[in-house]
Protein backbone atom coordinates (compact mmCIF):
# COMPACT_ATOMS: atom_id res chain seq x y z
CA UNK A 1 0.00 0.00 0.00
CA UNK A 2 2.38 2.33 1.00
CA UNK A 3 4.79 1.17 -3.10
CA UNK A 4 0.75 2.51 -4.21
CA UNK A 5 0.78 5.58 -2.57
CA UNK A 6 4.40 6.56 -3.30
CA UNK A 7 3.60 5.97 -6.97
CA UNK A 8 0.74 8.20 -6.96
CA UNK A 9 2.16 11.02 -5.72
CA UNK A 10 4.65 10.51 -8.10
CA UNK A 11 2.28 9.97 -10.95
CA UNK A 12 0.92 13.72 -9.84
CA UNK A 13 4.34 15.47 -10.01
CA UNK A 14 4.69 13.95 -13.66
CA UNK A 15 1.54 16.23 -14.78
CA UNK A 16 3.61 19.64 -13.78
CA UNK A 17 6.96 18.31 -16.04
CA UNK A 18 4.99 17.93 -19.09
CA UNK A 19 5.39 20.41 -21.11
CA UNK A 20 1.91 20.43 -22.65
CA UNK A 21 0.32 21.13 -19.40
CA UNK A 22 2.04 24.61 -19.67
CA UNK A 23 1.71 24.89 -22.96
CA UNK A 24 -2.37 24.77 -22.84
CA UNK A 25 -1.97 27.31 -20.29
CA UNK A 26 0.01 29.93 -22.21
CA UNK A 27 -2.64 28.98 -24.62
CA UNK A 28 -5.94 29.81 -22.96
CA UNK A 29 -4.44 32.88 -22.03
CA UNK A 30 -3.32 33.85 -25.20
CA UNK A 31 -7.49 33.15 -26.82
CA UNK A 32 -8.51 35.37 -23.56
CA UNK A 33 -6.18 37.94 -24.98
CA UNK A 34 -7.19 37.44 -28.59
CA UNK A 35 -11.17 37.37 -27.99
CA UNK A 36 -11.04 40.26 -26.06
CA UNK A 37 -9.16 42.20 -28.39
CA UNK A 38 -11.84 41.21 -31.11
CA UNK A 39 -14.83 41.98 -29.06
CA UNK A 40 -13.36 45.41 -28.30
CA UNK A 41 -12.78 45.97 -31.81
CA UNK A 42 -16.23 44.79 -32.78
CA UNK A 43 -18.53 46.49 -30.17
CA UNK A 44 -16.12 48.69 -27.65
CA UNK A 45 -16.74 46.55 -24.97
CA UNK A 46 -15.42 42.89 -23.70
CA UNK A 47 -18.69 40.19 -23.23
CA UNK A 48 -16.56 37.71 -21.01
CA UNK A 49 -13.17 38.27 -18.91
CA UNK A 50 -9.82 37.98 -20.69
CA UNK A 51 -9.03 35.74 -18.03
CA UNK A 52 -12.34 33.38 -18.57
CA UNK A 53 -10.45 31.13 -21.03
CA UNK A 54 -7.70 30.19 -18.46
CA UNK A 55 -10.28 29.89 -15.59
CA UNK A 56 -12.45 27.39 -16.96
CA UNK A 57 -9.36 25.26 -18.35
CA UNK A 58 -9.08 22.62 -15.97
CA UNK A 59 -12.54 23.45 -13.75
CA UNK A 60 -15.20 23.05 -16.76
CA UNK A 61 -13.54 19.42 -17.01
CA UNK A 62 -12.84 18.21 -13.70
CA UNK A 63 -15.83 16.04 -12.93
CA UNK A 64 -15.29 14.15 -16.52
CA UNK A 65 -11.39 13.94 -15.66
CA UNK A 66 -12.32 12.56 -12.16
CA UNK A 67 -14.45 10.01 -13.82
CA UNK A 68 -12.63 8.80 -16.40
CA UNK A 69 -9.65 8.41 -14.00
CA UNK A 70 -11.78 6.13 -11.89
CA UNK A 71 -13.20 4.16 -14.29
CA UNK A 72 -9.16 3.78 -15.63
CA UNK A 73 -7.80 2.92 -13.02
CA UNK A 74 -10.57 0.37 -11.90
CA UNK A 75 -10.51 -1.83 -14.84
CA UNK A 76 -6.99 -1.02 -15.42
CA UNK A 77 -6.60 0.68 -19.12
CA UNK A 78 -2.66 -0.14 -19.38
CA UNK A 79 -1.21 2.32 -22.38
CA UNK A 80 1.79 1.76 -24.06
CA UNK A 81 4.39 4.97 -22.59
CA UNK A 82 5.29 5.33 -26.42
CA UNK A 83 2.09 6.35 -26.75
CA UNK A 84 1.70 9.67 -24.45
CA UNK A 85 5.16 10.82 -25.47
CA UNK A 86 3.59 10.80 -29.42
CA UNK A 87 -0.15 12.53 -28.18
CA UNK A 88 2.34 15.24 -25.79
CA UNK A 89 4.10 16.01 -29.63
CA UNK A 90 0.85 16.09 -31.47
CA UNK A 91 -0.93 18.10 -29.18
CA UNK A 92 2.00 20.71 -28.35
CA UNK A 93 2.26 21.06 -32.49
CA UNK A 94 -1.29 21.77 -32.79
CA UNK A 95 -1.47 24.23 -29.74
CA UNK A 96 1.43 26.22 -31.01
CA UNK A 97 0.76 26.35 -34.66
CA UNK A 98 -3.14 27.33 -33.55
CA UNK A 99 -4.53 24.58 -35.28
CA UNK A 100 -7.44 23.66 -32.76
CA UNK A 101 -9.41 20.92 -35.10
CA UNK A 102 -6.52 18.72 -34.67
CA UNK A 103 -6.87 18.47 -31.22
CA UNK A 104 -9.84 16.21 -30.95
CA UNK A 105 -8.88 13.10 -29.11
CA UNK A 106 -9.97 10.74 -31.30
CA UNK A 107 -8.00 12.66 -34.30
CA UNK A 108 -4.37 13.03 -32.32
CA UNK A 109 -4.99 9.65 -30.95
CA UNK A 110 -5.37 7.73 -34.27
CA UNK A 111 -2.77 9.74 -35.98
CA UNK A 112 0.11 8.80 -32.60
CA UNK A 113 -0.78 4.88 -32.66
CA UNK A 114 -1.07 5.09 -36.71
CA UNK A 115 2.40 6.72 -36.61
CA UNK A 116 3.47 4.05 -33.59
CA UNK A 117 2.41 1.17 -35.90
CA UNK A 118 4.24 2.12 -38.88
CA UNK A 119 7.44 2.29 -36.58
CA UNK A 120 6.77 -0.92 -35.07
CA UNK A 121 6.54 -2.76 -38.52
CA UNK A 122 9.42 -0.99 -40.00
CA UNK A 123 11.30 -1.70 -36.43
CA UNK A 124 12.18 2.08 -36.18
CA UNK A 125 13.09 3.92 -33.16
CA UNK A 126 14.50 7.19 -32.11
CA UNK A 127 15.55 9.26 -29.37
CA UNK A 128 14.29 12.79 -28.19
CA UNK A 129 15.57 14.62 -25.35
CA UNK A 130 16.66 11.76 -24.31
CA UNK A 131 13.50 9.68 -24.52
CA UNK A 132 13.16 6.62 -26.21
CA UNK A 133 10.03 6.17 -29.24
CA UNK A 134 9.86 2.78 -30.58
CA UNK A 135 6.96 0.59 -32.37
CA UNK A 136 3.79 -0.36 -30.75
CA UNK A 137 2.53 -3.87 -30.87
CA UNK A 138 -1.60 -3.81 -31.14
CA UNK A 139 -2.07 -7.32 -30.76
CA UNK A 140 -1.05 -7.49 -27.22
CA UNK A 141 -3.90 -5.50 -26.25
CA UNK A 142 -3.48 -1.46 -27.25
CA UNK A 143 -6.12 -1.20 -29.52
CA UNK A 144 -8.77 -2.35 -26.78
CA UNK A 145 -7.39 -0.11 -24.33
CA UNK A 146 -6.73 2.95 -26.92
CA UNK A 147 -10.20 2.65 -28.14
CA UNK A 148 -12.10 2.36 -24.87
CA UNK A 149 -10.31 5.43 -23.62
CA UNK A 150 -10.15 7.17 -27.26
CA UNK A 151 -14.36 6.60 -26.99
CA UNK A 152 -14.84 7.74 -23.02
CA UNK A 153 -12.36 10.88 -24.40
CA UNK A 154 -14.93 11.69 -27.29
CA UNK A 155 -17.64 11.76 -24.54
CA UNK A 156 -15.93 14.60 -23.02
CA UNK A 157 -15.32 16.31 -25.59
CA UNK A 158 -19.11 16.24 -26.84
CA UNK A 159 -20.43 17.39 -22.90
CA UNK A 160 -18.00 20.09 -22.98
CA UNK A 161 -19.26 21.21 -26.59
CA UNK A 162 -22.90 21.03 -25.55
CA UNK A 163 -21.90 22.87 -21.80
CA UNK A 164 -19.67 25.56 -22.98
CA UNK A 165 -19.88 25.98 -26.72
CA UNK A 166 -21.89 28.91 -26.55
CA UNK A 167 -20.53 29.98 -23.39
CA UNK A 168 -17.47 31.26 -25.39
CA UNK A 169 -19.15 32.14 -28.79
CA UNK A 170 -17.97 35.11 -29.51
CA UNK A 171 -19.83 37.72 -31.78
CA UNK A 172 -18.20 39.02 -34.80
CA UNK A 173 -19.26 41.71 -37.40
CA UNK A 174 -19.20 40.31 -40.72
CA UNK A 175 -20.35 41.67 -44.23
CA UNK A 176 -22.97 39.84 -46.52
CA UNK A 177 -22.94 39.22 -49.44
CA UNK A 178 -25.14 42.35 -50.21
CA UNK A 179 -22.71 44.69 -48.10
CA UNK A 180 -25.11 44.56 -45.17
CA UNK A 181 -23.52 44.24 -41.60
CA UNK A 182 -24.37 40.48 -39.76
CA UNK A 183 -22.86 38.85 -36.82
CA UNK A 184 -21.33 35.65 -36.24
CA UNK A 185 -20.08 33.95 -33.41
CA UNK A 186 -17.07 32.11 -33.12
CA UNK A 187 -16.10 29.60 -30.07
CA UNK A 188 -12.38 28.65 -29.96
CA UNK A 189 -11.65 26.95 -26.66
CA UNK A 190 -9.09 24.69 -25.04
CA UNK A 191 -9.87 22.13 -22.39
CA UNK A 192 -7.31 20.00 -20.14
CA UNK A 193 -8.07 16.76 -18.88
CA UNK A 194 -6.05 15.50 -15.66
CA UNK A 195 -5.98 11.63 -15.87
CA UNK A 196 -4.80 8.98 -14.12
CA UNK A 197 -3.56 6.28 -16.92
CA UNK A 198 -1.67 2.93 -16.03
CA UNK A 199 1.57 2.26 -18.18
CA UNK A 200 3.61 -0.22 -18.05
CA UNK A 201 7.03 0.34 -15.51
CA UNK A 202 8.32 -1.80 -12.03
CA UNK A 203 6.63 0.82 -9.61
CA UNK A 204 3.42 -1.83 -8.71
CA UNK A 205 2.77 -5.76 -9.04
CA UNK A 206 -0.57 -6.77 -10.17
CA UNK A 207 -1.27 -7.41 -6.65
CA UNK A 208 -5.47 -7.77 -7.01
CA UNK A 209 -6.77 -10.87 -9.38
CA UNK A 210 -7.47 -9.31 -12.62
CA UNK A 211 -5.79 -6.20 -12.47
CA UNK A 212 -5.19 -4.18 -15.23
CA UNK A 213 -7.43 -5.98 -17.29
CA UNK A 214 -5.13 -5.61 -20.22
CA UNK A 215 -1.61 -5.54 -19.01
CA UNK A 216 0.27 -5.14 -22.55
CA UNK A 217 2.63 -8.19 -21.61
CA UNK A 218 3.58 -6.84 -18.05
CA UNK A 219 2.72 -7.74 -14.56
CA UNK A 220 4.50 -4.32 -13.38
CA UNK A 221 3.32 -0.74 -13.78
CA UNK A 222 3.29 2.79 -13.07
CA UNK A 223 1.22 5.74 -12.60
CA UNK A 224 0.78 8.80 -14.22
CA UNK A 225 -1.40 12.07 -14.25
CA UNK A 226 -1.73 13.05 -17.89
CA UNK A 227 -2.60 16.30 -19.23
CA UNK A 228 -5.41 14.99 -21.93
CA UNK A 229 -5.89 18.49 -24.22
CA UNK A 230 -9.54 18.80 -26.01
CA UNK A 231 -9.59 22.06 -28.35
CA UNK A 232 -12.23 23.41 -29.88
CA UNK A 233 -13.11 25.60 -33.00
CA UNK A 234 -16.02 25.97 -34.85
CA UNK A 235 -17.91 28.97 -36.24
CA UNK A 236 -21.96 29.28 -36.59
CA UNK A 237 -23.39 31.37 -38.54
CA UNK A 238 -26.98 30.49 -39.82
CA UNK A 239 -27.45 28.98 -36.40
CA UNK A 240 -27.94 30.79 -33.32
CA UNK A 241 -24.88 29.34 -30.45
CA UNK A 242 -27.19 28.27 -28.41
CA UNK A 243 -28.79 25.63 -30.68
CA UNK A 244 -25.90 24.86 -32.92
CA UNK A 245 -22.87 23.98 -30.46
CA UNK A 246 -26.01 21.70 -28.73
CA UNK A 247 -26.08 19.94 -31.29
CA UNK A 248 -22.75 19.34 -32.88
CA UNK A 249 -21.73 18.35 -29.08
CA UNK A 250 -24.33 15.73 -29.64
CA UNK A 251 -23.13 14.48 -32.18
CA UNK A 252 -19.85 14.06 -31.09
CA UNK A 253 -20.80 12.27 -27.89
CA UNK A 254 -22.89 9.75 -29.89
CA UNK A 255 -19.75 9.37 -31.86
CA UNK A 256 -17.77 8.73 -28.45
CA UNK A 257 -20.35 6.16 -27.51
CA UNK A 258 -19.98 4.13 -30.61
CA UNK A 259 -16.54 4.20 -30.05
CA UNK A 260 -16.68 2.81 -26.59
CA UNK A 261 -18.74 0.04 -27.65
CA UNK A 262 -16.38 -1.02 -30.52
CA UNK A 263 -13.78 -0.88 -27.64
CA UNK A 264 -15.64 -3.51 -25.97
CA UNK A 265 -16.02 -5.50 -28.77
CA UNK A 266 -12.38 -5.46 -29.57
CA UNK A 267 -11.77 -7.31 -26.03
CA UNK A 268 -12.81 -10.27 -28.70
CA UNK A 269 -11.03 -9.51 -32.00
CA UNK A 270 -8.31 -6.63 -31.53
CA UNK A 271 -8.82 -5.39 -35.16
CA UNK A 272 -12.08 -4.43 -34.38
CA UNK A 273 -10.79 -1.41 -31.86
CA UNK A 274 -8.42 -0.48 -35.45
CA UNK A 275 -11.24 -0.12 -37.60
CA UNK A 276 -13.11 2.00 -34.81
CA UNK A 277 -10.47 4.12 -34.20
CA UNK A 278 -10.23 5.12 -38.21
CA UNK A 279 -13.75 5.14 -38.84
CA UNK A 280 -14.22 7.60 -35.50
CA UNK A 281 -11.27 9.30 -36.82
CA UNK A 282 -12.85 9.89 -40.53
CA UNK A 283 -16.39 10.34 -38.67
CA UNK A 284 -15.01 13.10 -36.32
CA UNK A 285 -13.50 15.00 -39.25
CA UNK A 286 -16.57 15.16 -41.65
CA UNK A 287 -18.52 16.13 -38.48
CA UNK A 288 -16.55 19.33 -38.29
CA UNK A 289 -16.46 19.52 -42.21
CA UNK A 290 -20.12 19.43 -42.58
CA UNK A 291 -21.30 21.54 -39.65
CA UNK A 292 -18.95 24.37 -41.19
CA UNK A 293 -20.70 23.58 -44.14
CA UNK A 294 -24.03 24.33 -43.21
CA UNK A 295 -23.09 27.39 -41.50
CA UNK A 296 -21.18 29.18 -44.42
CA UNK A 297 -24.39 28.90 -46.36
CA UNK A 298 -27.62 30.39 -46.13
CA UNK A 299 -28.80 34.00 -44.16
CA UNK A 300 -27.02 35.19 -40.89
CA UNK A 301 -29.34 33.97 -37.73
CA UNK A 302 -27.85 37.92 -36.65
CA UNK A 303 -28.51 40.45 -38.45
CA UNK A 304 -30.32 43.88 -38.55
CA UNK A 305 -34.47 43.49 -39.20
CA UNK A 306 -36.81 45.96 -40.68
CA UNK A 307 -38.96 45.67 -37.60
CA UNK A 308 -36.51 46.01 -34.33
CA UNK A 309 -33.32 45.58 -33.10
CA UNK A 310 -31.33 42.68 -33.14
CA UNK A 311 -29.43 41.18 -30.26
CA UNK A 312 -25.48 40.29 -31.15
CA UNK A 313 -25.10 39.62 -27.50
CA UNK A 314 -25.61 40.32 -23.83
CA UNK A 315 -23.28 41.22 -21.19
CA UNK A 316 -22.73 38.92 -18.15
CA UNK A 317 -24.58 40.10 -14.62
CA UNK A 318 -25.73 42.85 -17.07
CA UNK A 319 -29.79 44.53 -16.69
CA UNK A 320 -30.63 42.88 -20.34
CA UNK A 321 -29.19 39.80 -18.77
CA UNK A 322 -31.60 39.51 -15.69
CA UNK A 323 -34.44 40.84 -18.21
CA UNK A 324 -33.75 37.09 -20.01
CA UNK A 325 -33.13 38.71 -23.16
CA UNK A 326 -30.65 36.68 -25.31
CA UNK A 327 -28.42 36.85 -28.65
CA UNK A 328 -31.64 36.66 -31.87
CA UNK A 329 -33.79 38.28 -30.01
CA UNK A 330 -35.53 41.39 -31.58
CA UNK A 331 -36.34 44.52 -29.90
CA UNK A 332 -39.50 46.17 -31.45
CA UNK A 333 -40.45 48.28 -28.38
CA UNK A 334 -38.65 50.47 -25.52
CA UNK A 335 -40.42 52.31 -22.80
CA UNK A 336 -43.51 52.01 -25.09
CA UNK A 337 -41.46 53.80 -28.03
CA UNK A 338 -40.87 51.79 -31.34
CA UNK A 339 -37.28 51.48 -32.12
CA UNK A 340 -35.97 50.46 -35.50
CA UNK A 341 -32.47 51.83 -35.29
CA UNK A 342 -30.12 51.30 -32.40
CA UNK A 343 -29.98 55.00 -31.67
CA UNK A 344 -34.01 55.20 -31.72
CA UNK A 345 -33.54 52.46 -29.04
CA UNK A 346 -31.28 54.32 -26.84
CA UNK A 347 -33.25 57.34 -27.14
CA UNK A 348 -36.07 55.94 -26.24
CA UNK A 349 -33.85 54.30 -22.90
CA UNK A 350 -33.31 57.78 -21.41
CA UNK A 351 -36.65 58.47 -21.12
CA UNK A 352 -36.93 56.51 -18.31
CA UNK A 353 -33.30 55.99 -17.06
CA UNK A 354 -34.33 54.45 -13.64
CA UNK A 355 -37.01 51.63 -15.54
CA UNK A 356 -36.42 49.42 -18.62
CA UNK A 357 -39.77 48.00 -20.51
CA UNK A 358 -38.65 46.00 -23.61
CA UNK A 359 -41.04 44.27 -25.95
CA UNK A 360 -39.28 41.64 -27.97
CA UNK A 361 -39.65 39.03 -30.38
CA UNK A 362 -37.77 35.96 -29.14
CA UNK A 363 -36.11 32.83 -30.87
CA UNK A 364 -40.00 31.41 -31.50
CA UNK A 365 -41.18 34.57 -33.53
CA UNK A 366 -43.24 35.04 -30.30
CA UNK A 367 -43.87 38.53 -28.83
CA UNK A 368 -42.95 38.87 -25.17
CA UNK A 369 -42.66 42.19 -22.89
CA UNK A 370 -39.44 41.98 -20.17
CA UNK A 371 -38.72 44.39 -17.23
CA UNK A 372 -36.26 45.51 -15.23
CA UNK A 373 -34.95 48.41 -12.71
CA UNK A 374 -31.96 49.66 -13.81
CA UNK A 375 -29.35 51.20 -11.13
CA UNK A 376 -26.67 54.06 -11.38
CA UNK A 377 -24.07 51.64 -11.54
CA UNK A 378 -25.42 49.77 -14.78
CA UNK A 379 -23.84 50.11 -17.75
CA UNK A 380 -25.71 52.48 -20.07
CA UNK A 381 -26.06 50.19 -23.01
CA UNK A 382 -28.09 48.16 -20.30
CA UNK A 383 -25.89 45.10 -21.45
CA UNK A 384 -26.87 45.28 -25.07
CA UNK A 385 -24.85 44.62 -27.93
CA UNK A 386 -27.22 45.60 -31.09
CA UNK A 387 -26.55 44.50 -34.75
CA UNK A 388 -26.31 48.23 -36.67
Amino acid sequence: MVDILIEFGLGITRLFINPLFYIAIAMSVYLGYRRVKRERRNFHIRILSGWSELSGLFKEGLLLSLSISLLSLAIGLTVPIQLLFMVTIISVVALVTYFFHLLSPIIYITISIGLLMVMGMQNWSFNLFGLEFMGVNVEEGAAVTISILVGLLLIAEGILIRQNGALYASPIVEKTKRGMKAVAFLSKKVWVLPIFLVIPGDAIQAYFPFWPQFSLGTNEFSIVLFPIVIGFQQMARHSLPINFYQRLGRSVLVLGEIVVIGGLISYFEPLVGLVVLLVGFVWRIILSIVYRSTESNGMYAVSPKADGVMIAAVLPDSPAEKMGLVAGEVIRKVNGVEVHTVRELYEALQKNAAHCRIEVIDQKNELRLTQHVVHSKDHHQVGLLLVE
